[in-house]
């Protein structure tokens, strides 16, 4: 059974949370499903806004049967940040061309923030609720 758009973006820092143990990492874009496959993209430093749309659009595209969930795991606080804008704008461009519905998040350690819709979820620490304790 398909996680809820909420369930997903809480895997998707639960992922974050205990693959991640540096303090500082490199902020990455992924696309596919955080509790399946995932593409994953350095985001930092990262190509002009024309190419970011043309390899968001290819990855959706090539997803499209799945309703894939793009989201930018970084460090900090979930406040705005120019990778954010970045990479937000060229999934706005590359679902506009390519048809496809997704959803864009914003991940940290902490929590998720969804800037289409202004929601967003935060954590002081987050457990796994699959696993007993």
């Amino acid at each position: 059974m398909p996680l809820d758009p909420d369930q997903r973006a809480r895997a998707a820092v639960l992922e974050l949370a205990r693959g991640e143990h540096r303090r500082h990492h490199p902020a990455l874009v992924h696309v596919g499903d955080p509790a399946g496959r995932a593409v994953v993209l350095p985001a930092d430093h990262g190509p002009d806004h024309a190419l970011r749309a043309d390899v968001l659009g290819a990855l959706l595209w090539h997803r499209r049967d799945e309703r894939p969930l793009v989201w930018l795991t970084r460090t900090g606080s979930l406040s705005w940040q120019d990778v954010d804008a970045d990479w937000y704008a060229g999934w706005r461009a590359a679902g506009a061309e390519v048809g496809v519905a997704s959803r864009f998040l914003v991940v940290t350690r902490h929590g998720w923030h969804d800037p289409t819709s202004g929601a967003t979820r935060t954590w002081r620490r987050i457990r796994d609720r699959r696993r007993p304790r």
